[in-house]
């Protein structure tokens, strides 16, 4: 089913509405950014990593976020606690794998994660996807070196490996499960010169499919709110710095209208 204007909103509103508990373990570059984009949005964040309490608290939420952008062995141990626990009791799970293809301990950290559950969605950049697909692609520290569209065919067999919804973005963003192609071309590139758009990227898909059991359907609403917000946020601000600030305040303020005037996403189905 197309996915319309209209859909966006009524789980936007639901968000809202039910201010779902999004469990974070994420890096600490971020922290500070996906936490307060997760509130302007309506959601509820946490950010827990320690060991001693990291199933507890995914325990109670309604969607789990793992971010591997700064990794320790005790990190990596709490992720793997956390997503064990969330596969078992049904909480949908968001994995970004930032930097995956970059050192063999991202790669490894992501294959031991896939292990021990199934995302409901895996959101990277086009290499990082490659990368978890293939082995094949190398990505530029966390940033990609590829663009979206050339890991189309490494997200369908990612896709098919793992059961998960797979999310490239880029300047298009494309949402793959299994036949289905959604792509989302709303955002502007100035979202690219500031740091953890992705990460918050990974953490608004963990608010909608906190309310959106169709996981596909959530990652593209998510992209498609991000982009919009990220558009407007451009036309009024100077720069990078204040892009972050009024990206929140787009966030907060994001209106039936403008997703309705703004909203860009297609499909192949």
């Amino acid at each position: 089913m197309k996915i319309r204007a209209r859909d966006i909103w009524l789980d936007l509103e639901k968000i809202r509405k039910v201010s779902p508990l999004v469990h974070n373990i994420t890096n600490y570059v971020v922290m500070n950014t996906t936490a307060n984009a997760l509130l302007a949005i309506g959601a509820s964040p946490v950010m827990a990593h320690a060991v001693e309490e990291v199933e507890e608290m995914t325990s109670i939420a309604h969607a789990l976020v793992i971010n591997i952008g700064t990794l320790s062995e005790r990190w990596v141990k709490a992720m793997l606690c956390a997503a064990g626990k969330a596969d078992k009791l049904g909480i949908p799970v968001v994995l970004d794998p930032v930097g995956a293809g970059a050192t063999s301990y991202r790669t490894k950290t992501c294959h031991d994660l896939l292990d021990v559950c199934t995302p409901a969605i895996i959101r990277g950049n086009a290499s990082e996807i490659m990368a978890l697909a293939t082995g094949e692609a190398k990505t530029k520290g966390v940033d990609s070196s590829d663009p979206s569209d050339a890991a189309l065919e490494a997200a369908k067999l990612l896709n098919r490996n793992t059961g998960s919804t797979v999310c490239i973005s880029g300047a298009v963003d494309y949402i793959v499960d299994g036949d289905r192609v959604i792509y989302v071309e709303n955002g502007h590139p100035m979202m690219a010169s500031v740091t953890g758009m992705g990460c918050t990227a990974s953490a608004l898909c963990g608010a909608f499919a906190a309310v959106n059991p169709s996981f596909p359907v959530a990652a593209a609403e998510a992209m498609t709110v991000m982009g919009i917000a990220g558009e407007i946020a451009a036309e009024n601000c100077k720069g990078p710095s204040s892009l972050q600030i009024v990206f929140l305040d787009t966030l907060f303020c994001l209106s039936r209208d403008d997703i309705t005037c703004r909203v860009n996403i297609g499909e192949n189905q």
